[in-house]
């Protein structure tokens, strides 16, 4: 018999490790990626009532797998799929250690990186490929979601039913395509590795997240320039995990940063990657953000930071992919090398309903209000907090709202002080919200 707590516990932990990987392989014989995940949740009702009284299995993920098969063959939705799964079982047993891979294996190791190419499927709307490798790979609900891809959860939750229906009527092949077709699926791929590491990057203290081992093992099968970019911009990231935390756990933004507690042997790893990328001679975004991150691990080596050089990369990946996310990186930089005076109006017209519910617009647009010596930096900062997620990062801009009400008091009121006159900074140091245009700065 196990407790409540320590069955939950388990639960828990194998949904983490292996739900992508069991509705990829009930998906598999089906096509139906939305009955899959069906049968998995109701797997994991389940366990909740089985596990306490019954004790953990041997093999958790094994366990949920045979309880989703059951399920689906009870409702006999596809029935031809009942003997098919003995050698999904086999996959989810402990295996020989000097067991080899079988071929496919060798090629994609892992059944969450073969999903992510079957949701990349063409015939597929381009514009919910992310959001359906988000939800469908990596786990992360449509609630989370919506406010990344500036849409209402239900309007999101359409889209992607829309394009499950899709992947089972048209009955797509759940396995990853030819050669010659996997380079035109890869650009959705990596957008959905990149923002699943965004939406992971409050986990400050936790290990490297799945993401970067998933673009590890792509860039291995497939070293394209993109890939391999993205796995320096991560590890470049990775490197800084440490200090984004004080001893107290507070959060800590990239320029407070003790670059002593920054991982050289990652960032030597990022700039290896990054300068085989650069090689082939095809340069894209994820190779231009690996750059911008490589600036800000060369404080490391001269005690500074090179705005200047951090501006003109943000201009260039602004003249091709024009991303809210990058935008505000650009303004930042800017704002860093020639004043705040000089950022303002490109801050000022971006688009107000884009910004509304943007937290690092807010966190930015009240460092520039600070800088400025105008008011309502303290309510852009309390703004700012209030759409965050992260709680150190919140206590963090709290704290800097507190600051600039307690100078604002202080100060003597002069003629030229004017309010903020749209209500309404800061690349704060954690990447973009926006799964799409995710930057990370810490």
């Amino acid at each position: 018999m196990t407790d409540a707590v320590g069955a939950d516990a388990a639960l828990a932990a194998t949904l983490r490790a292996d739900r992508a990987r069991l509705v990829a392989l009930l998906a598999a014989r089906s096509r139906d990626i939305a009955a899959a995940e069906d049968a998995v949740a109701d797997a994991a009702l389940q366990a909740l009532a089985s596990w306490p009284a019954r004790g953990v299995p041997a093999n958790p993920a094994a366990w949920l797998l045979t309880v989703a098969r059951n399920r689906w063959r009870d409702e006999r939705r596809h029935a031809q799929v009942h003997d098919a799964f003995a050698q999904d079982w086999l996959h989810l047993q402990a295996q020989p250690a000097d067991a080899g891979p079988t071929p496919s294996e060798a090629d994609f190791p892992d059944e969450r990186l073969k999903l992510l190419f079957v949701c990349a499927h063409p015939a597929i709307d381009r514009a919910v490929h992310t959001p359906l490798m988000l939800q469908v790979v990596m786990g992360v609900p449509v609630e989370r979601m919506a406010g990344l891809f500036l849409v209402s959860p239900a309007a999101l939750g359409q889209r992607l039913s829309r394009a499950k229906t899709k992947i089972r009527d048209a009955g797509m092949a759940f396995e990853v395509p030819a050669e010659p077709q996997l380079p035109a699926r890869l650009p959705a791929v990596l957008d959905a590795l990149y923002g699943a590491y965004g939406l992971a990057w409050e986990d400050a203290a936790g290990p490297l997240p799945d993401a970067v081992a998933l673009v590890r093992l792509l860039a291995e099968r497939l070293p394209q320039p993109e890939a391999l970019g993205l796995l320096a911009l991560l590890l470049f990231c990775e490197s800084r995990r440490r200090a984004r935390r004080d001893a107290d756990g507070a959060f800590v933004p990239l320029d407070e940063q003790d670059v002593q507690r920054w991982d050289r042997e990652l960032m030597q790893q990022a700039a290896d990657v990054l300068a085989h990328a650069s090689r082939a001679g095809q340069l894209g975004r994820y190779q231009l953000e690996a750059a911008v991150q490589s600036v800000h691990a060369r404080r490391a080596d001269t005690g500074r930071t090179d705005w200047q050089t951090l501006t003109l990369l943000y201009q260039g990946l602004l003249s091709r992919w024009p991303t809210l996310g990058l935008q505000l990186g650009h303004i930042g930089a800017l704002a860093r090398w020639q004043g705040a005076e000089a950022a303002w109006p490109l801050l000022a017209a971006l688009d107000d309903a884009l910004v509304a519910d943007h937290q690092p617009y807010w966190a930015l647009r009240a460092e520039l209000l600070q800088q400025r010596g105008a008011t309502g930096a303290a309510d852009a900062y309390g703004r700012a907090a209030a759409l965050c997620r992260d709680d150190a990062i919140r206590r963090f801009l709290l704290r800097r709202r507190a600051a600039a009400e307690a100078r604002y008091a202080a100060a003597p009121r002069r003629p030229q002080d004017v309010d903020d006159p749209t209500a309404g900074m800061a690349h704060d140091g954690q990447p973009g919200t926006d799964a799409a245009d995710a930057s990370c700065g810490g």
